[in-house]
């Protein structure tokens, strides 16, 4: 047999002394410190840095949600303009460096690139003495941001176009507009304008053969047939094309000495009553009527609200829900699953049975019924949170329950039971503790389950809450289902966020789950 070798024979042993009974060569201490459980989760937790980030993802969330109401302060979230509805996103001091300037990419014929235009030239002609392409395109009111130079197709006729592609401004674009207001309200907007050197009152548009649609208040030039015409020497009409030197002849309307007529009178018996039909120029009439230039960062939704407002307000009720779902079922789940797990017996068996009799109901049919026979009485809301409520407890109790048949045999449940600790005592105390970190996480993930059914059910149209007051981030996707090819903010700005959510809880919730795991266990270094 081949002799043994000692494992030891390398080491050298001239690195090593003997040491007498009771002598010691060190006073260096060698110390574990103990780590309490929540506190080692907690450093557990720090090292998933995908956890982490998902964390500060939800703060920043929350805080916007919060916060946005404060900081946007222009306008409050109940505020609507269906004038400025679908529009995108502008912020006045940002619009020189071209960021968030509200503009469109649009395709433009001859006849819409002069209507365009002519909004500008309009703004700058509110005494109609006549104005110039130049100065209607150097206008803070012009529209237009871009115009490219003009392209030419050729049709199956051989016949010319000219099309131009360009960029507007989605709110000046509005132009003109008409209004009927009281005399006390036409003397404060002249009060207002003299006070502010913002013009909002501009000459009324006379109703004749030239005037191509009597109800659209930026048609202020001359058109026949709705081609742009001008008066030459001769006294006859010539058809305006888009270039360089472009001039347009006014349609106002004028009194017997040919000065511009503001106001109409359209019925009322005194001086209070008196109603009065005027054209204003529609983005200092915003200014004049709010105090503040239309801004909006997320842009509006379909409805003409702030639509960064909006999310911010479906952010909150959808973690409101979520947030007392979890606290509800979380609950009753907690205090069914301990009875179960705990006593079992006949009372688990009974317990389990109703348990799974809920179960077997589907969560939608219960939501459409109390949506259609409660919700005009409680609420959409309240009846939401029954809807969950009704069988959203059924998995917690079931973790519970299987952590106590894990726990209840086990030596410190006996000791405790063998010094007559009672029944509420060795549950909440002893056996409940040790199975909180599995419940916790578990529970943990069904917000953001929460989150997303929300959604659903309010993206289908089975809860409703699309009011001045209240929205949710699937109402807003609903809304911008049938539209967003066109408005494409309108969908990624709320799309944005609920995966945001979504994301971040499920990678939170992984997180948690780690960190509470018992066998993860260990001390700090």
């Amino acid at each position: 047999m081949a002799e043994k070798k000692n494992p030891l024979e390398h080491i050298d042993k001239s690195r090593f002394a003997f040491v007498n009974q009771g002598e010691r060569i060190s006073d260096k201490k060698f110390e574990d410190k103990p780590i309490g459980y929540f506190k080692d989760a907690l450093i557990r937790f720090r090292k998933s840095h995908a956890s982490v980030v998902a964390f500060i993802i939800i703060v920043l969330i929350i805080l916007y949600s919060l916060l946005a109401p404060l900081l946007i302060t222009n306008h409050s979230s109940t505020f609507m303009d269906n004038l400025y509805a679908k529009k995108p996103g502008r912020v006045e001091s940002l619009r020189e460096y071209g960021i968030l300037d509200g503009g469109v990419n649009r395709d433009f014929s001859d006849k819409s690139l002069i209507r365009a235009v002519a909004m500008g030239m309009g703004a700058e002609d509110w005494d109609g003495q006549g104005v110039t392409l130049e100065e209607g395109l150097n206008s803070e009111y012009q529209p237009m941001l871009e115009i490219s130079d003009p392209i030419v197709y050729i049709g199956a006729n051989k016949k010319e176009t000219v099309a131009y592609k360009g960029r507007i401004d989605a709110y000046l674009e509005v132009g003109f507009i008409y209004k009927s207001i009281p005399q006390p309200e036409y003397d404060k907007i002249v009060a207002w304008e003299e006070e502010t050197g913002l013009h909002v009152l501009y000459p009324l548009i006379e109703d004749n053969e030239y005037n191509m649609d009597v109800n659209d208040a930026n048609y202020w030039y001359k058109s026949k047939k709705g081609t742009p015409v001008v008066t030459n020497e001769q006294g006859m009409l010539e058809t305006v094309t888009y270039g360089e030197g472009m001039t347009l002849e006014d349609n106002y309307k004028r009194d017997e000495n040919g000065n511009v007529v503001y106001k109409e009178y359209t019925g009322g018996g005194t001086l209070e009553t008196a109603q009065l039909k005027v054209r204003v120029l529609y983005y200092n009439y915003f200014q004049y009527l709010n105090g503040s230039v239309p801004d909006y960062i997320m842009g509006t939704d379909s409805q003409g609200y702030d639509l960064a407002l909006r999310i911010a307000g479906g952010i909150k009720l959808s973690l409101t829900v979520a947030v007392f779902v979890f606290i509800i079922n979380f609950s009753i789940g907690a205090v069914y699953g301990a009875i179960e797990g705990y006593y079992g017996g006949t009372a688990d068996i009974l317990m389990e049975r109703f348990a799974e009799i809920l179960s077997g109901v589907p969560f939608i049919v219960v939501a459409t019924l109390f949506q259609i026979h409660l919700a005009n009485r409680l609420g959409p809301v309240p009846c939401l949170l029954f809807a969950y409520v009704v069988t959203g407890w059924i998995g917690t109790a079931y973790r519970v329950r299987t952590q106590f048949y894990r726990f209840k045999n086990q030596e410190y449940v006996m000791a405790a039971r063998t010094l007559g600790a009672r029944d509420r005592r060795i549950i909440w105390k002893h056996i409940f503790p040790n199975s909180l970190g599995t419940i916790i996480t578990s529970a943990a993930l069904s917000i953001p389950s929460t989150i997303m059914t929300e959604s659903m059910l309010s993206f289908l149209g089975i809860v409703k809450l699309g009011t001045a007051e209240v929205t949710s981030l699937g109402t807003l996707l609903s809304d911008a289902s049938s539209i967003w090819t066109n408005y494409p903010h309108l969908m990624l700005y709320p799309a944005i966020f609920i995966s945001l959510l979504m994301i971040s809880f499920n990678l939170f919730g992984n997180g948690l789950r780690d960190a509470f795991n018992p066998s993860l266990r260990g001390v700090e270094e």
